[in-house]
């Protein structure tokens, strides 16, 4: 071999390392430098979906970031996201199958087309129904009319039996937590439960961890006093209230039923209704449909400290700006009265 051929040969596998070098046909590629592998952007959030109706039941469109306070443990937060948003949402109607609400069925079914009417062509809706266990029955689905048909078509329970209201709303709840964006629970059903009390316990830390809406309506109006029944509707529960598990200990009582149903919707975010004769239904139905509808997300950010934290949202310039009040009005003119609904608190991320 002349010494010009031994000079091509090596010039050749000196290129043949080079390549082997950045190219993965031939070898190893060269590692990426640490910094860039490991680079992650995260931002932390505490969302709040904050409906606003006037003292008609409508929604109050128009309101700015500017509009709005929100304090965390009673100290004034600022506000670092705000949206006005009228997207698509994710509901699951869960309704009793008890005999009790089966002598009802006809009041509150009827008016079931009040939700469905109110619902966008492109919230997807699921139906749940449970006695001791839950079972889901028409899946996620954007067609309206088979939500309505099974309901038409629930078979009901005859006798006596457990009623797990408190670990079907948690299994909904859990089953929910896989899907981004707007979700919600409508709650049908007469609120008693036969659960032992750490039941409301696990379901209370579990909504404490969520973001998902719960909206109770109550099936046993007609049993109930219809003028206290009048009385509470759509009335937000005081801390206390909300949040004594010894209230809603021991055997279910139709008292302890709508405590726990105005419990579940106020430390949500929602609402709860109890309409006292079956004209009542479908106003209550719109209602929520249209909550689902339109809301206002407004975002601040969160403690470090591992606690549960108490969170209240106001309109600015209005009177009743004491944290924790949901109801205000203008002090000009003869303005409406506004209802604010968000989630009652969050578990801060720790330290």
């Amino acid at each position: 071999m002349t010494r010009t051929s031994l000079k091509w040969l090596f010039s050749g596998i000196c290129i043949l390392f080079a390549a082997c070098a950045v190219c993965p046909a031939f070898g190893q590629t060269t590692p990426e430098p640490a910094a860039a592998q490991a680079l992650e952007t995260k931002t932390e959030l505490v969302k709040l979906d904050v409906t606003v109706l006037d003292d008609k039941g409508n929604f109050v469109d128009g309101l700015k970031q500017d509009d709005f306070r929100v304090f965390d443990n009673g100290v004034e937060r600022p506000i670092i996201f705000f949206a006005p948003v009228t997207a698509a949402a994710k509901v699951v109607v869960v309704l009793e199958t008890s005999p009790a609400v089966y002598l009802f069925r006809n009041e509150h079914l009827a008016a079931a087309y009040a939700l469905v009417n109110g619902l966008g062509v492109d919230d997807e809706v699921a139906l749940v129904t449970y006695s001791d266990t839950p079972r889901e029955v028409v899946p996620f689905t954007t067609n309206k009319a088979e939500l309505l048909n099974a309901l038409g078509n629930v078979q009901y329970m005859m006798g006596s039996a457990a009623l797990n209201l408190y670990y079907t709303v948690s299994d909904v709840v859990h089953g929910l937590s896989q899907y981004p964006g707007k979700k919600a629970i409508v709650l049908l059903t007469t609120g008693l439960d036969s659960s032992p009390p750490a039941q409301w316990q696990e379901l209370t830390e579990r909504l404490r961890g969520s973001d998902v809406l719960i909206f109770s309506v109550g099936l046993l109006g007609p049993l109930s006093n219809a003028k206290t029944v009048k009385q509470k509707h759509s009335k937000k529960m005081s801390k206390a209230e909300a949040f004594d598990s010894e209230n809603l200990a021991g055997a279910p009582t139709l008292e302890k039923a709508e405590q726990a149903l105005h419990s579940l919707s106020s430390m949500t975010g929602g609402r709860a209704y109890f309409p006292d004769s079956g004209a009542a239904f479908a106003p209550a139905y719109r209602q929520i449909a249209a909550c689902l509808r339109h809301e206002y997300v407004v975002g601040v950010a969160p403690e470090h400290d591992g606690a549960f934290h108490q969170l209240s949202v106001q309109i600015a310039g209005q009177e009743g700006t004491a944290p924790g009040k949901k109801s205000h009005k203008k002090k000009k003119g003869k303005q409406p009265e506004y209802s604010l609904s968000f989630r009652e608190g969050y578990v801060a991320p720790g330290p």
